[in-house]
């Protein structure tokens, strides 16, 4: 068996993987259509061990969710491009940090509700407050995965 390249650091503390999340602006959600794999890049609000998600209320993931709303959600950031040997393919890599969560997608379906996952959706992008009209919070769908497990790893950090 091959020996793990020692650049490659696996991240267990959750202050960490958090912190890691926090520069993150776009997500991949993993889901599964029957046996056929569909991946998403998705914006995305994180708060007290939970990803909230928001889309319109109709469309492929939206159905796929409706069968199977088990998902894998992949995070990375800190991206650098270097080589150990300029000349040499193969030593050029790419650094990064990157968490994994799985977690069963969650329709939410409370006004209330609503309105806590889009506020928490829009810390991630802006310090503002924001106002919500009732007909746009109704016409959109807010999908909570709280974490059911979370992995992250980094290379070269």
């Amino acid at each position: 068996m091959k020996k793990r390249d020692n650049a490659i650091k696996d991240i267990t503390e959750l202050r960490k993987l958090e912190s890691i999340l926090s520069e993150c602006k776009v997500c991949r959600v993993g889901m599964v259509d029957f046996d056929d794999p569909y991946v998403l890049a998705m914006n995305f609000g994180y708060e007290d061990q939970t990803v909230w998600l928001h889309c319109a209320k109709e469309g492929k993931k939206v159905e796929i969710l409706k069968r199977n709303n088990k998902v894998c959600l992949e995070f990375d950031t800190d991206h650098k491009l270097f080589s150990r040997h300029e000349h040499v393919a193969c030593s050029w890599r790419m650094a990064y940090r990157s968490v994994l969560i799985r977690g069963n997608a969650l329709f939410v379906d409370d006004y209330e509700e609503k309105l806590k996952g889009l506020n928490i959706f829009m810390k991630n992008y802006s310090d503002r407050d924001f106002e919500y009209s009732k007909p746009s919070v109704d016409n959109i769908l807010i999908i909570k995965v709280p974490i059911e497990s979370i992995t992250g790893r980094s290379f070269e950090y």
